[in-house]
């Protein structure tokens, strides 16, 4: 099962293309997955025979959990060499952990996914504990997300009479997990800028019907996007990331602006729809027809769930704009493993002091708050890139960006 996205911790299984003792090609789409961002069919890695299919259609598994075997021509004469020429061996060591003479308990001792040892490490869940229900007993992450609500449901109580009940979405498990785990990896500063928008709006009404015969929306977020991009090259510390422990800092060759969009629930209102952050690669060899170009893209895209996984990979920086519902500012949660984030509030008119003999105008104005790592990002830092993103919009002269 691969990994489709930073944030994607399991897929489920919909269809398999191939049956036990079927060849395949090398890039031959081998199955199909569903994920809580996207779907996409597999191909295999190499040419030869399915011979083991592990996982059943409808079955959910975690990334890097092998799914089927596929057997090349040269391991297949590889094995009958070694059946020719081997002497039988003995049953030992850890093989003798599979015999049914085993425990579940030694069954599923030492081979915890990487993952599920995360979860149990943040949850303060014992994982002997734990009943696993995955293959051959193993211990999946579900396991462990049920029996820490288990445990919190004991000392919480239960639920208010009358109450009605329901599992939470897939992806909205995934949103809160990965949301924790930032809070937990992250120390979370924030800082706001009020930034004037009045000379892009002066713009945006001259051009506005210009860009649409070009095929693209000349939105705030496109100018944002575009003064974002120039105030990393000014400050790339924010587009770099912590690594082996944040004890390296890794910086990415290129920018890769995540753009936060929210899905549309669904018509019975079950399905509460989520948010996800496709990405624009390379955003800044883009001016500001192609970001809008990109933006509207992805977020068509995303909307219809037609996203690959290439699109939701490798961002480096992520804008969120809730001020498109009203919201005038927020503190948003960084998206790991970025550094941060920039909120974009309501763009709306208000009056505002222009000069020292306190005139008061009406002006295009928004509150953008940056959500940095202070573990890599001071203070001065972020305010100095924020100075900059403010600069490039505020002074923007038609050119500039």
């Amino acid at each position: 099962m691969p990994q489709l996205g930073e944030s994607i911790v399991e897929g489920k299984i919909v269809r398999w293309n191939k049956s036990i003792g079927d060849r395949v090609e090398r890039d031959e789409p081998l199955f199909e997955v569903s994920t809580d961002k996207v779907d996409a069919e597999i191909p295999s890695p190499v040419r030869g025979v399915v011979t083991e299919i592990r996982v059943e259609v409808g079955e959910t598994v975690e990334v890097d959990s092998v799914v089927a075997v596929v057997t090349t021509d040269d391991d297949h004469q590889a094995s009958i060499q070694e059946t020719v020429e081997l002497p039988p061996v003995s049953v030992s060591g850890s093989f003798a952990m599979e015999t049914e003479a085993s425990s579940p308990s030694e069954t599923r001792a030492g081979v915890y996914s990487p993952i599920v040892r995360k979860l149990a490490e943040e949850h303060g869940v014992e994982l002997g504990a734990v009943t696993g229900t995955g293959h051959n007993g193993r211990v999946t992450k579900t396991d462990v997300l049920r029996y820490a609500e288990d445990r919190a449901q004991q000392l919480t109580g239960n639920p208010l009479p009358g109450s009605r009940t329901e599992p939470l979405s897939r992806m909205r498990q995934s949103i809160a997990e990965h949301m924790v785990l930032s809070r937990r990896t992250s120390a979370h500063v924030h800082t706001v800028f009020d930034v004037d928008f009045t000379a892009i709006d002066i713009f945006r009404r001259k051009y506005r019907e210009n860009y649409a015969k070009e095929g693209a929306k000349l939105t705030y977020l496109s100018f944002i996007a575009r003064a974002v991009v120039l105030a990393i090259e000014s400050v790339p510390i924010i587009n770099a990331r912590l690594i082996k422990n944040a004890s390296e800092i890794s910086r990415p060759p290129s920018i890769n602006l995540g753009i936060a969009v929210a899905m549309e629930e669904g018509a019975s209102g079950d399905d509460d729809g989520g948010l996800i952050a496709p990405v624009i690669k390379d955003a800044s060899t883009k001016n500001i027809l192609e970001l809008s170009r990109s933006i509207e893209d992805l977020a068509v895209r995303a909307r219809d769930k037609r996203l690959t996984p290439d699109d939701v990979q490798h961002g480096t920086f992520t804008i969120t704009n809730p001020g498109v519902f009203g919201s005038v500012f927020g503190l948003p949660i960084i998206h790991q493993p970025q550094v941060a984030i920039l909120c974009v509030g309501a763009i709306e008119m208000r009056p505002v002091v222009v000069d020292e003999n306190g005139t008061i105008e009406a002006r295009i104005r928004s509150y953008l708050t940056l959500g940095f790592d202070h573990r890599l990002i001071d203070g001065a830092i972020a305010d100095r890139f924020m100075a900059k993103v403010k600069s490039n919009l505020e002074e923007f002269d038609g050119k500039s960006l």
